[in-house]
């Protein structure tokens, strides 16, 4: 097991390698001079190129993202080219509350869809099963911006019972989780009423049901715990989404997160705010799909044996 972890571990060095040379490459040929951003429209030529060669800005591409690099190795995630402020402080300042608001977001989901799935597998073709597919489908369709926005209008504007944006306190966290949340449960709905569904038709459960053995527990004892390796990874990989892809939420309803943060910093052409934000959305991702594989070894002991 700890050859594995060491493996994935290692293997986080060419994903981050990939990752940032395409975005290192992608915001240098983007339009506009950063330089100039900082110093605004009327700053004098001589201050731009002289900020310009300060930065680093006149060099090539290549130059630019292996010196990026080397300092990478150091725990230097370089300073913001609008703050002045070190990228790492930045992330760390507003990391708290983007981790918040996917915890609630994916507990909200997995509260709602996982006992939703299991009731639609069990009384499959019956009205709440229809009914709760019918809702997932929408919830997968519907795009998170575009929720956001009605919750904001029906639930902040008009009825007043909860803020439009910030960090304000719990009342402020419902609408962005709801938000987040939706989709979420959509997909993991529909992930464990097909899990459960093939579980349930095999040929233990049969036996265990002819045995007499309550129903609750062939369903939760015997099929819930063989059809968690599906529902474990759509949840370990929204989990991860939810940490880097949290962006348009998070602009929704002025989060002060770290998808926020991306936002203005790419508007800014802010290369290393840009970066730093990847690079760790990266690692998230990557330590939560670790967590996910390790998971699998305690939900099915035949995983496990294969670590021995």
């Amino acid at each position: 097991m700890y050859k594995y972890v060491l493996k994935r571990l290692l293997m986080l060095i060419p994903v981050i390698l990939g990752v940032s040379f395409l975005v290192f490459f992608i915001m240098s040929l983007a339009p506009g001079d950063p330089a100039r951003t900082i110093l605004g429209e009327t700053a004098p030529i001589e201050s731009v190129m002289a900020l310009r060669e300060e930065l680093g800005l006149n060099d090539p591409v290549i130059v630019r993202y292996v010196n990026y690099m080397a300092d990478l190795l150091h725990g230097d995630l370089g300073e913001s080219y609008k703050t002045g402020q070190p990228v790492i402080s930045e992330i760390l300042s507003r990391f708290p509350a983007t981790l918040t608001l996917a915890f609630w977001g994916m507990l909200f989901a997995v509260v709602l869809s996982i006992p939703i799935g299991i009731i639609s597998a069990t009384k499959q073709y019956s009205i709440m099963d229809r009914v709760s597919m019918v809702f997932a489908l929408l919830g997968v369709a519907t795009p998170n911006f575009w929720l956001g926005l009605m919750l904001i209008i029906g639930f902040s504007l008009n009825l007043k019972w909860f803020p439009s944006g910030g960090n304000d306190g719990w009342s402020s966290l419902v609408l962005p989780v709801i938000t987040l949340g939706t989709g979420c449960m959509a997909s993991i709905t529909r992930i464990t009423r097909s899990s459960m569904l093939e579980v349930i038709r095999q040929d233990y459960i049969r036996t265990a049901k002819a045995k007499g053995v309550n129903k609750k527990a062939v369903i939760y004892k015997h099929a819930l715990k063989n059809a968690l390796i599906p529902v474990v990874t759509v949840v370990g990989l929204q989990f991860g989404s939810l940490l880097g892809g949290a962006v348009l939420t998070e602009s929704v309803f002025s989060w002060p997160g770290v998808g926020t943060f991306l936002v203005n910093s790419i508007k800014a052409q802010d290369t290393p705010a840009v970066l730093g934000c990847v690079i760790v959305f990266c690692i998230c991702f990557s330590i939560v799909n670790l967590v996910v594989d390790i998971l699998y070894a305690y939900i099915d002991p035949r995983i496990k044996s294969k670590y021995k």
